[in-house]
């Protein structure tokens, strides 16, 4: 056979998907973030886009799509072309919103094709430095003394601290009322005041308000105490064991059948970034705990997600209306 007929007939056993796959990424690749600027999830797309835009040969930028806790940014990347130059930066609210909201325009499993989970988002219970509460056992003593008295805060209905706050108060069996605001910062700052008695807060950025004395550390949701707050229990040492399962993770998804050559490589190019040193050591400086993962374990955490959340919301009896 002649290189002419060798190239002709590899030509015609290409696919097109694996053509459309070898040519990937043609333009800029969006990371679409369904929170605002600034905020733990925002961080770390930022983070990685940087690396990969060096690893793909394309920008890879941040759009920020607000609005319903992220279920604005879900159902506009559900409904973008299969080809990888759209992406979602998934958090628990991807699970969440497909079970407190009916009118959800998507499918957390079916519509999205998972390409790695990046990072997970220890929480960590606050309280105001002038709040009676010295431990997260007080806190919990003073809510069952006084049924609805002690309140937290969140960044919303169905968001991680909410989550979190209603998760303590179904595993202590108490009555706690639930404070949102539209962030996690106007959350913190009544939590700071006094006037939101205490709050579930993503690790990331944390540190500096406690160290200035404005909050008191209650307990760090991980199976064991962080580096970077030795002197604070995890939620098991302060007697309520397997919190720490409910450790919301951060990863990316693309719409559901784009070619697998393309999630392959955009998950090669993850894992390359996570496993730079400088990386992983910007990451973990801001709270977070590095994750990477194959797509198919990326599947099956989703997959476990959905089932961890429902036992949750089921429990606490939480609607979207709250």
């Amino acid at each position: 056979m002649t290189r002419m007929s060798r190239r002709a007939l590899g030509a015609m056993l290409l696919t097109p998907a694996l053509a459309r796959a070898q040519a990937f990424p043609t333009r800029p690749v969006r990371i679409v973030v369904g929170f605002a600027a600034g905020g733990p999830t925002d961080v770390i797309a930022r983070v990685l886009a940087q690396d990969l835009s060096q690893s793909l040969g394309q920008p890879v930028v941040v759009e920020n799509r607000t609005g319903a806790n992220a279920l604005v940014a879900t159902e506009a990347v559900a409904r973008e072309a299969p080809d990888g130059h759209t992406l979602l930066m998934s958090t628990l609210s991807h699970s969440v919103n497909a079970i407190l909201v009916p009118t959800a325009r998507y499918r957390p499993l079916e519509d999205f094709a998972p390409v790695s989970l990046v990072a997970k988002l220890p929480l960590i219970a606050v309280t105001g430095a002038s709040t009676p509460f010295r431990t997260l056992p007080d806190l919990v003593a003073a809510a069952r003394a006084r049924p609805g008295e002690v309140s937290y805060g969140s960044a919303g209905n169905g968001g991680s601290a909410h989550l979190a706050a209603a998760l303590l108060a179904t595993l202590s069996g108490t009555q706690m009322t639930h404070v949102p605001f539209r962030g996690n910062a106007p959350a913190l700052q009544e939590v700071l005041s006094g006037r939101v008695s205490f709050m579930f807060y993503p690790m990331i950025g944390i540190a500096e308000q406690i160290g200035r004395g404005g909050l008191r550390a209650l307990a760090v949701a991980l199976p064991a105490r962080d580096p970077a707050f030795p002197d604070v229990p995890t939620t098991a040492e302060a007697g309520f064991p397997g919190f720490d399962e409910y450790t919301q993770g951060l990863g990316i998804l693309a719409p559901a059948r784009t070619p697998a050559p393309v999630i392959e490589r955009v998950n090669a190019a993850i894992r390359a970034s996570l496993a730079k040193p400088e990386t992983v050591q910007r990451l973990t400086g801001l709270g977070a705990i590095v994750a990477p993962s194959s797509p198919e374990e990326f599947a099956d955490f989703l997959r476990a997600d959905l089932g961890r959340w429902q036992r949750v919301i089921t429990a606490a009896n939480i609607t979207n209306q709250e």
